[in-house]
């Protein structure tokens, strides 16, 4: 009986260390990973910095050396043109502006997809629309490379600490090969279903996010018009249910009339309208969506455009203003 529990403890204890030993080499072949990472800007820097501080070999492109510097003081690849890495990396992260950005990188113009190797994996972290996502899934197909779009929830502080919600559209299968790199740049990590699913929910979050911070920006001019302190009301709301995150984050611009860019005017518009233009194809009426769209367009008019987002609080006493004339005048136009 001794010898048999001697002979199973042996046996486990093998079998123990076989796993370990795999393990490592799971780990060792996911450290050892050659990625590119194209746009570093506010939330691509800090998505590259924690690829390599998880010990990926990272290539790095933008069209700001600048932006290549800063994230190079902790180590990465430069390279000089997307095509450099193209033929080298087992996976590509791109973060660009727009999504004709992303057509013409990878599809009309520089036609990247075609230099990528086959097997490849594409990870797209952008906010765009699902329509572009299919273009590209499908264009990535023809090249055997796996598309993933991975777009983001908060901004880039949460970027650069590695705690990023991620959202994933996709095949599941190639979701569960990289979810361990995912998980090395983001926090949550959530599986929404195809490409059309993650990049429709990130569109109707900032349509949230921005319609609330409309209807924010109208309660402060509301509250000073009736004598309320502005910053007390500001507080107080937080003990109400009209509390938001919106609130918390923009509310202090508005108030302290301080409005360097967070997420800038024309990063929310090409959003919200994109949002508008997915409500459209979808046959849904977003009306309080396209309020919004018009106060951030009359924003981008009025040269707010890189201003942050919480600049909409200065187009409300333009739109007092008209009201008043309007009131005069019964015949005036009542478009914004």
């Amino acid at each position: 009986m001794d010898k048999l529990l001697f002979r199973i403890d042996v046996e486990l204890d093998f079998l123990v260390k076989i796993e370990l030993f795999s393990y490592k080499i799971i780990r060792k072949e996911v450290i050892n990973m050659k990625i590119g990472f194209i746009g570093l800007g506010k939330m691509g820097s800090g998505l590259a910095k924690n690829l390599i501080r998880s010990g990926h070999q990272v290539y790095l492109y933008d069209l700001s050396k600048k932006a290549i510097e800063r994230v190079k003081v902790i180590g990465g690849i430069e390279v000089n043109s997307p095509f450099e890495m193209a033929g080298q990396i087992e996976m590509l992260f791109t973060s660009l502006p727009l999504p004709n950005n992303l057509v013409d990188l990878l599809i009309k113009k520089d036609k990247l997809l075609s230099k990528m190797n086959p097997g490849a994996i594409l990870i797209d972290v952008s906010t765009i629309d699902p329509k572009t996502a299919r273009l590209i899934a499908d264009e990535a197909a023809l090249y055997n490379v796996d598309f993933l779009a991975c777009p983001l929830g908060k901004g880039p502080a949460q970027a650069e600490e590695g705690i990023e919600p991620i959202f994933v559209g996709g095949n599941r299968n190639v979701y569960l090969k990289t979810k361990d790199i995912l998980e090395q740049i983001g926090g949550k990590i959530t599986y929404l279903g195809d490409v059309e699913q993650s990049t429709a929910f990130k569109l109707i979050s900032n349509m949230v996010g921005m319609a609330n911070l409309a209807v924010i920006s109208e309660a402060i001019h509301l509250a000073k018009k009736a004598g309320i302190d502005e910053q007390q009301f500001k507080e107080l709301m937080h003990d109400t249910g009209g509390d938001s995150a919106q609130l918390h984050i923009r509310a202090p611009l508005i108030l302290n009339n301080s409005f360097e860019a967070m997420f800038s005017v024309k990063l929310a518009e090409k959003d919200v309208r994109l949002g508008v233009e997915m409500a459209k194809l979808l046959n849904f009426p977003a009306k309080f969506s396209e309020l919004t769209l018009q106060h951030l367009q009359k924003a981008d008019n009025l040269n707010f455009g890189n201003e942050d987002a919480a600049s909409i609080y200065k187009t409300f006493p333009l739109v007092e203003n008209k009201q008043m004339n309007e009131n005069r005048n019964p015949t005036t136009s009542t478009s914004f």
